[in-house]
């Protein structure tokens, strides 16, 4: 085992490499959109381990006075704290490494957790105004209709999840791409999308400046409504779903009336997604090569691995 500088030392150009050049990257790249899954994976894998590198990088380099294992170093770094004092070979640069590394803990949990609740309370308040403002769909109580002119379709996760369409949108679609709209929405309830959603945008308002955070929230976003294409892909076929999303360019106007969380992309942002999306449908996508696709495995479980597994072995 190399010294723990060198891990150390190690751990933190991993953490560089995958706050920058590796999300930039794979935000590039082309065959996310032929295994949405594969990429939604591989984007988890980059932030989980980016995340343990910073914090491990840190904790290593300053724990390194303390002891001679990770764990003598944790309980001689605990008993500085309460009785004192500071081992010989620790400096300063050592007690501030370590004083980051818990502190950068601390907010990134606290984000999880904030970014968490709050969107938890915005659909609660929201889910109260849809029960006074809009009325269920006769027999499918679990879709509800908005009297508004503006198209719009979305989902609501939660005990009582639902989904919800405008007036606008049923008179804007024909039944076949309702249909689809309707399918597409339910496949993010059914698969949980909105946690994820959640983790990416607590991952961003921790740390705004890192490309990362940035670039794998709007990618992750567009990956999933890809997912969703997908599930509704057999039901109602490519050319129906293609054609809604064309008629539909510009939802969500309706729900933000209502209260519901407001999309934060760009006028362009959305003309992109929307766009690589029907691209997507319209043409038949090349599939990943085998090669491709066990090389995309491999590191994806090679970085939820070898960090996690050199912070404790050091």
């Amino acid at each position: 085992m190399p010294p723990v500088n060198e891990i150390a030392v190690l751990l933190g150009v991993l953490a560089v490499a995958l706050a920058w050049p590796v999300p930039v990257l794979l935000a590039r790249a082309k065959w996310p959109a032929s295994a949405p899954v594969l990429a939604l994976a591989l984007w988890q894998s980059i932030a989980l381990a980016g995340g343990i590198s910073m914090i491990g990088s840190l904790l290593l380099y300053g724990l390194q006075p303390f002891g001679h294992d990770l764990w003598s170093r944790i309980q001689g770094a605990a008993s500085t704290v309460f009785s004192g004092p500071l081992p010989a070979g620790a400096s300063l640069l050592n007690t501030f490494a370590l004083s980051a590394a818990v502190l950068l803990t601390v907010h990134l949990l606290l984000n999880l957790a904030l970014t968490s609740a709050r969107s938890r309370r915005q659909r609660h308040r929201h889910r109260e105004l849809l029960s006074l403002l809009s009325e269920p769909l006769p027999d499918t109580p679990s879709t509800r209709i908005i009297d508004h002119p503006a198209p719009a379709a979305y989902c609501l996760p939660g005990a009582k999840s639902v989904t919800v369409l405008s007036e606008g949108m049923i008179a804007l679609l024909t039944p076949e791409q309702l249909d689809a709209v309707v399918a597409h929405e339910h496949a993010h309830l059914r698969q949980k999308h909105h946690l994820l959603l959640d983790a990416f945008r607590s991952w961003k308002r921790a740390l705004p400046w890192f490309p990362i955070a940035n670039r794998a929230q709007d990618a992750v976003a567009l990956l999933i409504e890809m997912l969703a294409d997908d599930a509704a892909r057999p039901a109602a076929g490519d050319r129906v779903l293609a054609d809604a999303i064309r008629v539909v360019d510009d939802t969500g106007t309706a729900g933000a009336v209502l209260g519901a969380p407001k999309d934060s992309r760009t006028p362009e942002e959305r003309r992109h997604a929307i766009a690589a999306r029907v691209e997507r449908l319209d043409s038949a996508n090349r599939p990943v090569s085998p090669a491709l696709r066990l090389t995309v495995v491999v590191l994806t479980a090679a970085l939820v691995i070898v960090p996690p597994v050199l912070v404790l072995t050091s």
